[in-house]
């Protein structure tokens, strides 16, 4: 039997067989966690007589270390039906299974206790005697929100008096307990008003945590990733901290060599600035009539190579011609002597 070659063949249905060929190699790649000799791990079942909040794709955890995740939550008559797949992990016959919160904003998590002598057998459904659910706090919380809403603390109170005055003549311990009911019973109801308010604040409190927790998470993530950097920068750190160290140790061991060169120096910077504090008045004055002595100055030599300026009563009044000299303050001296 021979066989043709590709390039004689037709070239629309080698392309259709390569093109169905890639999508199932792709299909293949993308699913490969549930192939079952790639390594998708073994699935169990379990039964929970609640769910407790656990969802598809929570962690499966046996000593806190991560082996599988959940992938099934449904009801399955009065139970809890619970599907886990688990890789690399060795379930035996006695193991038990707990719903286990993860953090403090309710995610939750599967814990495997690997117990037993063989293995488990996956066909066989873990029984609800090996498997255990939290207690959550929120939902405590809340029932007892809605319950002491449904609470007549006043006729609570009426009951616990009643049964004070019935144990009235009771020995002791009795009367003393039926006291503390009746004490205990008008507290409650005193406090009516201020628990439920507190109680409706938690409920509060608790959605918002709940409708955050993404924000939370992104918290914490930018935490570890800050730490982690911090971490990886530690090396850096340190030799900034110690170079900054002996930076100052040499330049204070600088400051004691040359102390002697520096003291005389300071000393007279100092007196020389004393010095022009107390002429401050003088230099003023100086200074302010140093301005005005410069700008006649640049008056004068401020046109060329040459002086523009005037010397008033140089020439003699009669050699010039009349009314230019002023009438007072601008007349040559006086000729006296003589030989």
């Amino acid at each position: 039997m021979s066989i043709t070659p590709i390039r004689e063949r037709n070239p629309v249905g080698v392309a259709l067989a390569g093109l169905v060929v890639l999508g199932l190699v792709g299909t293949a790649a993308y699913r490969a966690d549930s192939l079952p000799l790639v390594g998708g791990g073994t699935t169990y079942t379990a039964n929970f007589s609640e769910s407790a909040g656990l969802s598809d794709g929570d962690e499966v955890r046996i000593a806190g270390v991560k082996v599988g995740e959940v992938t099934g939550v449904s009801l399955d008559g009065a139970a809890v039906k619970v599907s886990f797949r688990v890789k690399d992990a060795w379930i035996g016959n006695s193991s038990t299974v707990g719903i286990a919160i993860k953090t403090l904003l309710g995610d939750k998590y599967l814990a495997v206790d690997p117990l037993g002598t063989t293995a488990q057998d996956p066909d066989h459904r873990i029984g609800l005697s090996r498997t255990t659910s939290p207690y959550d706090v929120t939902q405590a919380f809340n029932g007892l929100g809605e319950t002491i809403g449904e609470i007549d603390t006043d006729r609570l109170a009426e009951s616990f008096d009643a049964i004070s005055d019935t144990f009235k003549d009771s020995p002791a311990n009795v009367r003393s307990a039926a006291d503390g009911l009746s004490a205990l019973s008008r507290t409650v109801s005193e406090r009516d008003a201020e628990l439920a308010t507190l109680l409706k604040a938690g409920k509060r409190l608790t959605k918002t945590l709940d409708g955050k927790k993404s924000s939370f998470e992104i918290l914490l993530e930018d935490g570890n990733l800050l730490l982690g950097e911090i971490q990886a920068r530690r090396d850096s750190i340190h030799l900034l901290l110690t170079g900054t160290k002996n930076l100052g140790i040499q330049l204070g061991g600088l400051v004691e060599d040359n102390e002697k060169q520096l003291g005389p120096t300071l000393d007279s910077l100092g007196r020389v600035t004393a010095v022009l504090v107390k002429n401050q008045k003088s230099l003023d004055q100086v200074l302010s009539m140093a301005g005005d002595y410069n700008r006649l100055v640049g008056n004068t030599l401020g046109n060329g190579r040459w002086f523009d300026n005037y010397v008033c009563g140089v020439v003699p009044k009669n050699y010039l011609p009349e009314g230019t000299p002023p009438a007072t303050g601008c007349m040559p001296p006086k000729q006296e002597g003589g030989s």
